[in-house]
């Protein structure tokens, strides 16, 4: 190879005007950083600023909230070893209560300020938020109609645990089911009804709600005795039962009231009816009616008086008619009684005659 392809094959030198240029761009770029670092420095202050106060401020409400839950059910422990605080204060369902409503006000407090400090660093980039907010409003206004059977259930929930609606432990009426409150959320309140069955029931579904076990229940018992009783001796045997049964224990925490007998409730040829009530403790009526009859039957039965469907008193010194049990003889058994004739087929004609 000769001298002069080497020289043409070897690179050619750079312009002495490219050193040049790229002095220049360094120069415009450390001006420009010049220029703007102090923007810099002031939007990121800014951001970490905002950052700081949204994490203090969420902190500090967070556990403002989970101080106020604790003191709530502080106080309900409080009063739960008297006799009084024991009836009318659940304490899981007051902590339940307090808890949910704790988690509601918490995630609405965390929401609220983190979004209002994630708008303020959008703006601090200088970014125009209008579109931003636009598209907000309208994406809100399609989730809550797409999803407004969700946004229902859990409104509702908020409403029935602030208003204290119901509990756990309660006996409630919800109309699509009814059983013992064993869990309260903000969208499913699950209920066990009577044959063990859980029932999850969404709380917007419910249109209405009767609960048995707020306030006070009424034991009603009606006893049907035979007409030709003396009304007094009844009244003064059901008096005596009620009285004993005031005084003893369990049954003197769980009557309110006293025993009453309203009086007659039915009066029938064969039979009448005495109604009697009394104001017993939330969700104790069943057991309270159920004593009461069973006390009332021992009082009726000690003097004498017997209630419709038992057997007739039999007078001393005598048994049992043995033919009360048996059947009227039939009109049939005789060959020649009209009945029996009557049924008798006639004889064909003799014809040969």
């Amino acid at each position: 190879m000769s001298l002069s392809a080497l020289l043409a094959a070897a690179p050619s030198p750079e312009p002495v005007g490219s050193l040049g240029e790229a002095a220049e761009q360094a120069g415009n770029a450390a001006g420009w950083v010049e220029e703007n670092w102090s923007t810099w420095l002031s939007t990121g202050l800014r951001i970490l600023l905002i950052v700081a106060v949204a994490i203090t401020l969420r902190y500090l409400i967070r556990r403002a909230l989970t101080n106020l839950i604790d003191r709530m059910n502080r106080s309900a422990q409080a009063v739960e070893g008297t006799a009084l605080g024991g009836l009318l204060v659940n304490a899981e369902r007051r902590r339940q209560r307090s808890e949910a409503i704790g988690s509601v006000l918490r995630s609405v407090a965390s929401f609220l300020i983190m979004g209002t400090a994630a708008l303020m660093i959008l703006g601090a980039f200088k970014i125009n938020l209008a579109p931003l907010l636009a598209s907000a409003g309208v994406a809100g206004v399609a989730l809550g109609f797409g999803a407004r059977n969700l946004v229902t259930d859990f409104l509702s929930g908020v409403f029935m645990i602030l208003e204290d609606q119901y509990g756990v432990g309660d006996s409630i009426d919800a109309g699509v089911a009814s059983g013992e409150v064993i869990e309260v959320g903000l969208r499913v309140t699950k209920l066990r009804g009577e044959n063990g069955a859980i029932w999850y029931v969404r709380n917007g579904e419910v249109k209405r709600i009767g609960n048995l076990s707020q306030g006070w229940s009424t034991a009603g018992v009606d006893v049907t005795v035979r007409p030709t009783e003396d009304l007094e001796q009844v009244r003064k045997a059901i008096t005596a039962a009620a009285e004993s049964m005031t005084k003893q224990e369990p049954w003197s925490e769980q009557l309110w009231g006293p025993v009453e007998v309203l009086g007659l409730d039915e009066v029938l040829l064969d039979s009448m009816t005495v109604r009697v009530t009394a104001k017993t403790m939330p969700g104790k009526s069943v057991g309270v009616e159920r004593e009461l009859r069973w006390r009332i039957k021992q009082a009726l039965d000690d003097a004498g008086i017997r209630m419709v469907g038992t057997l007739p008193l039999q007078p001393d010194g005598e048994g049992a008619d043995p033919t009360a049990g048996m059947a009227a003889p039939s009109a049939y058994a005789s060959a020649v009684s009209p009945q029996s004739l009557a049924t008798t087929p006639i004889p064909p004609a003799n014809l040969n005659k």
